[in-house]
């Protein structure tokens, strides 16, 4: 081989390698692992959730239009007893799940003798899956199911409750309950791994100055936990807003109506309808759009009075 052609080839070798550099460096590495990940949710979240939006706003004829499915969700059976159903059921079931898992996070924190069992036992739930929860508390809350045995038992009541007979507030109560059980050991994990955060030094010291173990709960231990007691809350609040599994499967459809649940009902329960595709879609639509501007609302609410804190 020629000297030139040697000359040649180590020149290409060199534009080859300084190309390749330009690629794979510093910079553009970490994007390019990334790339499988985008690419994977491309394809199987934003190509359904872009199609998804797009059978929102058109027509049963192909045709833009933008409120003609909103308009026949607003008329659709159920729509405001859904909506009242979601406010009510969130609200209620985050405040309620919130204080007892902070309760026994804050106990379990304590270290006490029997603290490892009670921690095996509030995460029992955890283990069980939302079907095992359904048949679970199903079979319980018949007429001769387990809960009114053990609450005769305990002499509570003298005669069995027909609970799956609820309706209305009562039917409401009931699913937050069961869901209560259900999703306040993931809470309490979340507010345990916070508390381990907090230093002793700082109770120590406290205790020196003379607070009390209120002051110290109040002004130390809250203060600390606030990104798990942030992080809990809003992913129980998403969660509470998209509830809809437990009420169907222990009480049926339209029994209690949820927004998510409306969508699993033109879904599952009367497909082939001409407007039931439509409905499900802009059922879930707006549901996102609520979990988004609850989140943002509460994000926002939460900065605000962090920093009239820190002025004060």
């Amino acid at each position: 081989m020629s000297k030139a052609k040697l000359e040649n080839s180590s020149q290409i070798g060199l534009t080859n390698s300084k190309g390749l550099s330009s690629i794979f460096n510093k910079k553009t590495i970490p994007y390019l692992l990334l790339l499988p990940a985008f690419i994977y949710y491309a394809v199987f979240w934003l190509a359904p959730v872009f199609a998804g939006v797009l059978e929102v706003f058109t027509d049963m004829n192909g045709s833009f239009t933008l409120t003609e499915n909103f308009k026949l969700m607003l008329k659709s059976d159920l729509f405001d007893k859904a909506v009242m159903n979601t406010a009510l059921f969130a609200a209620i079931s985050v405040i309620l799940q919130y204080f007892i898992a902070l309760l026994l996070a804050v106990l379990l924190s304590r270290k006490f003798k029997g603290s490892k069992l009670l921690m095996f036992v509030a995460m029992i739930p955890m283990a069980i899956t939302p079907t095992a929860v359904a048949i679970l508390w199903k079979t319980g809350l018949i007429k001769d199911g387990w809960v009114n045995s053990v609450l005769m038992f305990l002499r509570i009541i003298k005669e069995p409750i027909v609970f799956l007979n609820a309706e209305g507030l009562a039917a409401v109560f009931l699913i937050v309950l069961i869901d209560t059980w259900t999703v306040t050991p993931s809470v309490m994990i979340i507010l345990s791994a916070g508390l381990q955060g907090i230093q002793r030094e700082l109770k120590e010291a406290a205790y020196t100055f003379g607070a009390n173990k209120w002051r110290i709960f109040v002004d130390i231990t809250l203060p600390i936990l606030k990104p798990s007691i942030i992080t809990s809350i809003i992913l129980r609040l998403i969660a509470a807003i998209q509830v809809w599994a437990i009420a169907v499967m222990v009480l049926g459809f339209s029994r209690v109506p949820f927004l998510v649940e409306r969508i699993a009902f033109y879904v599952d329960a009367v497909p082939g309808v001409a407007t039931s595709e439509k409905l499900a879609f802009t059922f879930s639509f707006t549901t996102t759009v609520i979990v988004f501007i609850t989140t943002v609302i509460y994000l926002r609410a939460t900065k605000k009075k962090t920093k009239q804190g820190g002025n004060s």
